[in-house]
């Protein structure tokens, strides 16, 4: 995946690579490991649903669950078959296996698509891990964030009845029946209430909160399943976070709650706008909340026409999600294109970012929030121990080449030469992207490994990576930049509160402001020797001036 981590891979680690059955016999054995894992998936779902009174059948009965047994096993079986004549590693081998990864990954999400919910969901967060799954995963589940399904009027007046009371005519003077978008667990609504302010209503699917536990049961059922077939996978990680996650984020006025807290703590950030909540009109299954316009954050076109500079939008990005990260421990970990909208003010004609979809939040302890800027700060001036170091108290253990790759999404040799001083090029994310699959099981061990705060963490790191791709600002060294000032900030914080003396928070106050002088500084000679002017200035001169003899 990364140049010269190969060396490193064969002299410590002790993690096997990627390796399919071979022989008959371990074939066969691995066989009728699926064969009976399949019967008892399928039994232990019957009987779920059996004794399930609260159940309907229409929703999740045995089509729905037999779909989601049969795509896991023949997903498996695809793979225990199709490589087992192709020797390892050959180049043969290589384009096989992108093949099976490929046809695998569409079998996925025609899954995702039929199951709708829950599955959607999680297909979404596995589309979203870029520089972690391979490419014919990441970029085949891409595509669930625009085709989520969508529910009838019917049944999005259903739940506005059974929530607030009244009927949609009673509560709005207009409600446009097509949704401004939707997601796999709610759709949006434009409208307008009685008193004339337009209004976005968040309106949850009728049928998402019946069946996600039984879909996060039989996703467990099925990786447990996967896990017996291929020992050195582990993807349990991703039902544990959708356990814990979805709960929260089919709980609208959590949400808000969530949507609330954001905008207080970053009100500081005049180019940032959260939209108001109206509680009086939320329930659990139904939010309003100010409607607010706008073009995606990643639409280059949108942005030239009406003048914002996609590289201060791109900066920007990065203030807000370095003081979520590191200042606050408070980190919005769904920025898809989707949830992150641009605009010019009406007032000011400044740009804007405007943040949506306030729903999966990640609070972080302050152990884990000190030990990532530790870390942050190490991988960005290069200091290799410390990285080391912090890695290992971040779950990394002997993998911590590979976790500090994962995390910057950048060679470990462009670690080592420092990541901001190294700027990434084209052929560097490629490849990264593309031998992401040689060290699949590496990395499904540490994200098994890690703690659970650092799941969502990666998650938001690659949404945010794909922005600043679709941008053209990823080279750009001012997101380093911003991190490394949160970083310096989080650190003096904790050390100020903990220390009696006033003395010693006097030097670390004067300490801190330095160092953000310096940071201010090496900031203002980038962009001096990034003008045009300079370089044409610099130009003329060579051209007036003798060259020495």
């Amino acid at each position: 995946m990364f140049p010269n981590f190969r060396h490193w891979a064969a002299a410590g680690s002790r993690v096997p690579l990627l390796r399919f059955p071979q022989g008959p016999r371990d074939m066969a054995r691995r066989a009728i490991k699926l064969t009976s894992w399949t019967s008892a998936a399928l039994a232990a779902s019957g009987f779920y649903l059996y004794n399930n009174k609260y159940l309907d059948p229409n929703d999740f009965g045995a089509i729905r669950v037999g779909r989601a047994v049969a795509t896991t096993a023949v997903i498996s079986y695809d793979y225990l078959t199709s490589l087992r004549s192709v020797p390892y590693g050959s180049e043969e081998y290589v384009q096989l296996r992108s093949q099976v990864h490929l046809r695998s990954a569409r079998r996925l999400c025609e899954l995702c698509c039929a199951n709708r919910g829950t599955f959607i969901k999680v297909g979404q967060h596995l589309g979203a891990l870029d520089y972690l799954l391979p490419q014919e995963y990441t970029s085949t589940l891409k595509v669930l964030h625009s085709q989520a399904p969508q529910s009838s009027m019917q049944e999005v007046r259903q739940v506005i009845r059974e929530d607030l009371g009244k009927e949609i005519h009673d509560l709005f003077v207009s409600f446009d029946d097509t949704p401004l978008g939707a997601a796999s667990l709610a759709q949006v609504h434009k409208a307008v209430l009685h008193d004339g302010r337009t209004v976005a209503v968040k309106v949850q699917h009728p049928k998402v909160q019946a069946q996600s536990s039984k879909d996060i049961l039989l996703m467990e059922v099925l990786v447990l399943a996967v896990k017996q077939l291929f020992p050195e996978f582990e993807f349990m990680w991703l039902v544990d976070e959708a356990k814990k996650n979805l709960p929260l984020e089919l709980d609208f006025l959590n949400e808000g709650r969530n949507a609330e807290k954001v905008a207080q703590m970053l009100k500081h950030f005049d180019f940032l706008k959260v939209p108001q909540i109206y509680w009086e009109l939320s329930t659990k299954r139904v939010l309003l909340m100010e409607f607010v316009d706008g073009g995606q954050v990643n639409d280059r076109d949108y942005m030239e026409k009406n003048k914002i500079d996609v590289n201060e939008i791109s900066r920007n990005l990065g203030k807000m999600y370095s003081e979520m990260i590191f200042i606050n421990g408070f980190v919005h970990c769904d920025p898809h294109p989707g949830n992150v909208l641009v605009r010019k003010r009406p007032d000011t004609g400044k740009a804007e970012v405007v943040l949506l979809d306030h729903g999966l939040y990640q609070v972080l302890t302050e152990e884990f929030r000190l030990d990532y800027c530790h870390l942050w700060q190490s991988l960005i001036w290069t200091d290799m121990k410390k990285i080391k170091k912090y890695s290992q108290r971040l779950g990394a253990g002997d993998l911590y080449p590979l976790f500090a790759c994962m995390l910057t999404a950048r060679s470990w040799n462009s670690v080592n030469r420092g990541i901001s001083h190294v700027p990434v090029t084209a052929s560097e994310d490629l490849e990264i992207r593309d031998n992401a699959a040689n060290y699949l099981p590496q990395i499904s061990q540490l994200l098994s490994h890690v703690p659970r705060q650092m799941l969502l963490i990666f998650k938001t790191n690659d949404l945010l990576r794909g922005i600043e791709a679709a941008l053209g600002t990823r080279a750009s060294a001012s997101s380093f930049l911003n991190m490394s000032r949160c970083c310096i900030r989080a650190l003096a914080q904790h050390k100020k509160k903990n220390t009696s003396s006033s003395f010693r928070r006097t030097q670390i106050s004067f300490s801190e402001a330095f160092s953000l002088w310096q940071i201010d500084l090496h900031e203002l000679i980038l962009r001096v020797k990034g003008l045009r002017l300079a370089r044409w200035v610099l130009a003329l001169l060579c051209r007036l001036l003798p060259a020495p003899h």
